[in-house]
C-alpha cells in the first residue's frame, strides 16, 4: 500500500526540531526570526546573513546581507542595492516582511568548485520495513553571481565525489564527509519522526565551508530529483525512484 509523504513547510519549524538534537546543534547555523533586534544582533557577529522566507522553495526570494564599510547591500538573484544605514535596510526588509514570514541565518561562505559556489543535496527516505536510508548525495552548483546554487535559480545537478574533488578534496576527506553525511541524513529522519508521523523522505541541503565542515542549510520536506534525469544520472535517479514509487510519489 502507498501513502504521501508528510510535509512540513516551515523552515522555522524545522530548525527549532534540529535544534532539540544535542548532537545537531553543531551542524545548523544561527538562525532567528526576522525582526529589528535580531537584525541588528546577525549584523553585529557576521559579515553576511541572509533572509530567507519561512515558507517556499527553489530558492526564490532569498537575499544575501552584505555588511560593508559605510553601508550595507542586500542581493537578490544578481541584483546588489547598497544602504547607507541600518535603518534603511531593516525598512526594505521590512516591506517584503509585512506580506509574509522571513527569517535570518549566518551566512555560511560555501566552498568552491572549480570557482564555483556548490552546496550538497542528502536525499533520505524511508524503505517498506520503515528505516531511514541516506540513497543518494548530489551536490548543486550556483551559477557565479546568482544567491541560491538551486537548478531554479540557475544552477546545475552534479556528482558529489566529481564535484569535491574539483574543490581541492582528497579521497580521504571526500570518503569521510560522505560518511558523516550519510549518518546524518539517516539521523535527521529519525529525528523528524519524533516530531511528526508520516515522513517518507526528506532532503537535506549541507553547505561545507572552507575547511570541510558541514552545516545544515534546510531541510526539504518534497525534495525535488528530477535534475538528476537531466544530469544523466540514471543509476542514482532509479535508485530514488524504487523507494519513491513505495510511498506512491510519480516523479
Amino acid at each position: 500500500m502507498s501513502y504521501p509523504s508528510a510535509t512540513m513547510q516551515s523552515k522555522w519549524v524545522k530548525t527549532k526540531w534540529l535544534l532539540t538534537s544535542p548532537n545537531m546543534r553543531k551542524y545548523i547555523p544561527q538562525t532567528l526570526l526576522f525582526s529589528r533586534s535580531s537584525l541588528s544582533s546577525m549584523l553585529s557577529q557576521y559579515a553576511t546573513v541572509y533572509f530567507k522566507p519561512t515558507g517556499g522553495s527553489g530558492g526564490f526570494n532569498i537575499f544575501r546581507i552584505t555588511k560593508l564599510e559605510n553601508g550595507y547591500q542586500i542581493q537578490h538573484n544578481s541584483v546588489k542595492t547598497r544602504y547607507a544605514t541600518f535603518d534603511a535596510l531593516y525598512g526594505q526588509l521590512l516591506k517584503r516582511a509585512k506580506t509574509r514570514s522571513y527569517l535570518l541565518q549566518k551566512g555560511i561562505k560555501l566552498a568552491a568548485t572549480n570557482g564555483r559556489p556548490f552546496d550538497i543535496r542528502v536525499m533520505v527516505q524511508k524503505s517498506n520495513t520503515g528505516v531511514w536510508e541516506s540513497t543518494a548525495l548530489f551536490t548543486k552548483i550556483g551559477k557565479p553571481g546568482k544567491v541560491a546554487t538551486n537548478y531554479n535559480q540557475g544552477g546545475e545537478v552534479s556528482y558529489f565525489r566529481q564535484t569535491l574533488s574539483g574543490a581541492g578534496f582528497g579521497k580521504a576527506d571526500i570518503d569521510r564527509i560522505e560518511a558523516e553525511l550519510r549518518r546524518l541524513g539517516k539521523s535527521v529522519g529519525r529525528l523528524f519522526d519524533r516530531h511528526k508521523q508520516g515522513f517518507r523522505e526528506l532532503g537535506l541541503d549541507v553547505a561545507l565551508d572552507g575547511s570541510g565542515r558541514a552545516w545544515i542549510l534546510e531541510v526539504n520536506t518534497r525534495p525535488q530529483f528530477y535534475p538528476l534525469k537531466h544530469m544523466g544520472a540514471k543509476r542514482m535517479y532509479r535508485r530514488i525512484m524504487s523507494y519513491a514509487k513505495q510511498y506512491g510519489r510519480k516523479k
